[in-house]
């Protein structure tokens, strides 16, 4: 059965699910939404969330909690930008921080004056900051980072070892990645993910970057799965997807799977018995 109208199988130890969210609500998105020039103003330069972003995050902090996603989740992925490092931590940090030496917060308290109380890192799982997984870069200022020294600041707990450069050398002011550049780069991502050792991973991350790289999916599905996988996102909308391993390119050994036969015993199957004797016997 390798036609895409119908089912497929993989061994369960090549597959990774992928629980994919967009940031909340960007202050670049309120105004960005009546006039597309207004995503080149400067005072939007790597945009944090509004009011309303926080309630987004709030209420899918409190969805992933109720439906169990939360406790599953083995690492968050973010992008390096403000908007997306608060919602990572908004939905998947711990619960209310208090000031403990053993204990660094994943964000500290009105982090880029948002008003926000500290975030803890107790229970969350590890998250981790990675440049593959940006939103468009060049030309708009909200898609520009910050120094990570500066992030480091904000966000304590937050993993930025990956992350090569305390500047931005990937942003450029006149020269805008285009989108087959952002899909290839959201490829690589994915095939980067398969030198993770974790099976399950929410990814915090963009409505273009995601939007470009899911594009290149589902070619082999039923047009409305096609459709499922590729549609924009809205602001912390979460998606949750199985990512195949087709060309071997993990290495992970299953953790579930058994060889049988022990101990050791004779188990030739009947039919094979029985085309033995035909052949035998003609």
């Amino acid at each position: 059965m390798d036609s895409g109208a119908g089912p497929s199988l993989f061994p369960l130890h090549r597959c990774k699910t992928i629980h994919l969210v967009r940031h909340g609500q960007g202050i670049h998105n309120v105004d960005g939404e009546k006039n597309y020039k207004s995503y080149l103003k400067p005072e939007y330069f790597d945009a944090e969330l509004t009011p309303l972003g926080w309630q987004q995050v709030d209420n899918l902090r409190k969805h992933v909690r109720a439906c169990g996603l939360y406790k599953k989740i083995d690492l968050v992925i973010t992008s390096p930008l403000l908007r997306t490092m608060q919602t990572a931590v908004g939905v998947f940090g711990g619960e209310g921080y208090t000031d403990r030496l053993d204990v660094v917060p994943l964000m500290v308290a009105n982090a880029a004056d948002s008003g926000r109380a500290a975030i803890s890192s107790l229970d969350s799982p590890p998250i981790i900051a990675l440049e593959l997984c940006r939103e468009h870069l060049g030309v708009h200022p909200c898609d520009k980072r910050r120094n990570i020294s500066d992030y480091q600041f904000l966000f304590p707990a937050i993993d930025f070892s990956l992350v090569e450069s305390n500047e931005d050398i990937l942003w450029k002011a006149n020269v805008r990645e285009t989108k087959e550049e952002v899909a290839a780069r959201g490829l690589q991502f994915l095939n980067w993910l398969w030198t993770r050792k974790e099976k399950e991973i929410a990814i915090v991350t963009h409505r273009g970057f995601l939007f470009h790289t899911l594009t290149a999916f589902g070619n082999d599905c039923h047009p409305l799965v096609k459709k499922e996988i590729c549609r924009s996102f809205t602001n912390c909308e979460l998606r949750s997807m199985v990512l195949v391993d087709r060309s071997m390119t993990g290495s992970d050994s299953s953790t579930t799977d058994y060889p049988g036969k022990v101990p050791y015993g004779v188990d030739l199957p009947s039919d094979v018995a029985n085309e033995n004797f035909e052949k035998e016997n003609p």
